[in-house]
């Protein structure tokens, strides 16, 4: 066998011996100093480099062992997320240790958000968030014909906006309902989509006209055109109608008025037919003695005297008047084209001597309500139904419609009743209320009401009527007073104007409704056992009973009778007569006491009260009654309106319509000054309390012969 060769520590081969191995002595060998040192630093380097490696594995170890696994899921999935934690991704996931963190989160056209993210002990956890969309802008701007609109009003749903042009207006996104409102265009309604996210949401909107081209032309041309009330110009025209029902006037001197209503369709022009205007008609007013004839033109009937006509111009016209107990009387005339003319006519009167003896014997006669003088004569009478009365204080008048005939000798023989011997000695003449009114009794008769259309300030509501009054009735001398009043209600108060007191005990009541006036009058029947007039629910006037004899509000026919004779037959215009300025002492109307601070007044008047003076401080009137013009107007019982009547016909006891919004007002007050106001056939109307309003009572007389 071949032994290995042996190698000592310094490399050197020992010698080789067949029996037996030499025995070698080691000798000293020192290795250099430097060489020693060196192996020492290394040696320490790498334990140092081991240790913390496996510190390292070892922290390395523990996170993962200790680390959760978390999943954040982010709508929109794009968006920035900043986790303020160390984390290690794994497939999707990041390995978190427990605790809390700040996370952020961010995407261009949302609103960024930070949040406290917990992770808790569960090995897997998941998180999700969703940002919000910022807004989007709306730009949007309107056109119409002539390019772009200023101030269009534009709504999204239920909110206005603003004008256009709208300028970055900011919403949120979504589905709208955009509407736009302009003058003179169609309302533009649409759904729309508005981006948000900060996008501008631009749109232009064109508006259609809500109007048509119509043209309007007339024969003769160069006549106003006047629609819904407002002048657009001269024939021909074509002028822009807004859609729907217009009114047109085509007005030329000389000329009828042309009227015609159109319908007109945004979009659909077109021109209307030629409007033939025809020669403006004359006006004739007749005029006859005495008043109150039938007129005919050419045979038709046209109404009774005084009567304005309105005839055809260049034609021959046939005026015929006639009037029972008259004879007829004809007239011929002819007027130009809008001409004016005044027809007055004097008829001759048919007439029969009726011989009238009457006991007593002073009596007095009256023909039609016109006092003829003592009972006892001979009178010629018309050969026509007239009412003969027959009067004396103290006895029950005699009234009759009596009815002469030419060429017979008619003889009327009558005797009164004394009121004892018709057991009315409970009628009195003069009657007085449990709070002090004083009223008086009235047999009226047949007048005329209103004024006729050429009286200076006549309004369109005082229509000449003829009335028939047949029931005697009381009438207050007064206007209710203050103290009067607050017998029935002690809380009411007239109040002050411009500091002076209006709630003085004699001065009359005012800021009462009508209402209150009423219910005032059903008191008073109460405190003295009268029926109620006025029929009262739930404390509401409702109706009325007119066959009660307790007290009321007189109505505008017998107030109008009581206030406008002077005493010889003839109807007044003023209180005082027919002129203008009143007289001194004629009444409380705005004299220079109201100049500081109401803008109409009398400058010639003083009657030295600003306010409501005390009740019978001024002049009575021929019927003995006070203040039935100036200091307050009064309420009366009548529903504000008119009455359609046809020809000559009577209205006899009117009370006026049976339903209303208003009252009639009648008398002026200490707050009127102008000749529409003062006249005594001025009507007015209210529904509430003013300061110059005010009322007095009447009432019917009771068993009436």
């Amino acid at each position: 066998m071949t032994d290995t060769p042996k190698h000592n520590s310094n490399g050197i081969e020992p010698e080789s011996h067949d029996a037996e191995f030499e025995t070698i002595t080691p000798f000293e060998f020192t290795p250099p100093q430097a060489r020693k040192e060196k192996f020492a630093l290394g040696f320490r380097a790498v334990h140092g480099f081991i240790l913390a490696f496996i510190l390292v594995a070892a922290a390395a170890a523990w996170f993962v062992l200790s680390a959760k696994s978390v999943s954040v899921q982010v709508e929109p999935p794009l968006a920035e997320i900043d986790l303020d934690a160390f984390s290690i991704a794994l497939g999707g996931r990041q390995l978190v240790l427990p605790g809390e963190y700040g996370i952020a989160i961010s995407h261009p056209g949302f609103e960024p958000m930070e949040q406290v993210l917990t992770v808790g002990d569960d090995a897997a956890q998941n998180f999700s968030y969703q940002l919000k969309e910022l807004p989007g802008y709306l730009e949007l701007r309107a056109y119409g014909e002539a390019g772009e609109i200023i101030g269009a009003k534009v709504h999204m749903g239920s909110r206005l906006l603003g004008t256009t042009p709208i300028e970055q207006f900011s919403l949120e996104s979504g589905r709208y309902d955009l509407s736009i409102a302009a003058d003179r265009y169609l309302p533009y309604v649409e759904s729309v989509d508005i981006q948000g996210r900060e996008l501008v949401n631009s749109l232009n909107i064109q508006l259609a006209p809500a109007w048509a081209n119509i043209g309007v032309r007339s024969e003769p041309s160069g006549a106003d055109v006047i629609v819904n009330g407002q002048l657009l110009g001269i024939t021909p025209l074509n002028a822009q109608l807004l859609q729907g029902q217009n009114d047109i006037e085509i007005k030329l001197a000389g000329h009828k008025l042309w009227r015609n209503s159109i319908a007109v369709t945004a979009g659909q022009d077109r021109d209307l037919p030629v409007s033939q205007l025809e020669p403006a008609d004359g006006l004739v007013l007749v005029r006859s003695n005495p008043s109150e004839a039938n007129v005919t033109v050419n045979g038709q009937f046209k109404g009774t005297t005084p009567l304005e006509l309105e005839l055809a111009p260049d034609l021959s016209h046939e005026i015929e008047l006639f009037k029972s107990g008259y004879e007829r009387a004809v007239r011929t005339l002819e007027i130009a084209s809008a001409g004016e003319q005044d027809v007055e006519v004097s008829l001759t009167p048919i007439t029969s001597t009726v011989r009238v003896i009457a006991e007593p014997a002073d009596a007095q006669l009256y023909i039609d309500g016109e006092l003829i003088g003592a009972a006892m004569q001979s009178v010629d009478l018309l050969a026509a139904s007239q009412i003969i009365e027959i009067r004396k204080e103290g006895y029950i008048p005699y009234t009759s419609s009596f009815t002469s005939r030419p060429g017979l000798e008619q003889e009327l023989r009558v005797t009164l009743k004394s009121l004892e011997q018709a057991r009315l000695e409970s009628i009195q003449p003069v009657i007085t209320t449990v709070t002090g009114q004083t009223l008086k009794l009235f047999y009226p008769d047949q007048f005329t009401m209103g004024a006729s259309r050429r009286e200076a300030g006549r309004r369109a509501n005082e229509d000449l009527r003829q009335v028939k009054l047949e029931r005697p009735f009381y009438l207050a001398t007064t206007e209710v007073t203050n103290a009067q009043f607050k017998q029935f209600m002690p809380e009411h108060s007239s109040g002050t104007m411009q500091s002076r007191s209006l709630d003085l005990a004699k001065q009359p009541v005012v800021q009462v409704s009508w209402q209150d006036a009423a219910l005032y009058c059903n008191w008073l029947s109460a405190q003295e056992g009268l029926p109620a007039f006025y029929v009262v629910e739930e404390g509401n006037i409702t109706g009325f009973n007119p066959d009660a004899t307790g007290y009321r509000l007189p109505t505008e026919a017998e107030w109008e009778w009581a206030a406008r004779t002077d005493g010889n037959g003839n109807t007044l215009r003023y209180p005082w007569g027919a002129n203008l300025p009143p007289p001194d002492g004629s009444g409380n109307f705005a004299d220079t006491s109201v100049s500081a601070f109401m803008g109409q007044y009398i400058p010639s008047l003083s009657d030295g009260f600003a306010g409501t003076a005390p009740v019978a401080t001024f002049n009575i009137n021929a019927r003995g009654l006070y203040d039935m013009a100036g200091n307050v107007s009064e309420w009366v019982h009548d529903y504000y309106g008119t009455q359609l009547r046809f020809g000559n016909e009577v209205e006899i006891d009117p009370m006026g319509p049976d339903t209303g919004s208003y009252h009639t007002v009648k008398g002026s007050s200490w707050a009127h000054s102008t000749i529409t106001e003062l006249r005594l056939s001025f009507r007015d109307f209210s529904d509430s309390a003013r300061n110059d309003l005010g009322f007095r009572v009447a009432r019917y007389l009771e068993d009436t012969p």
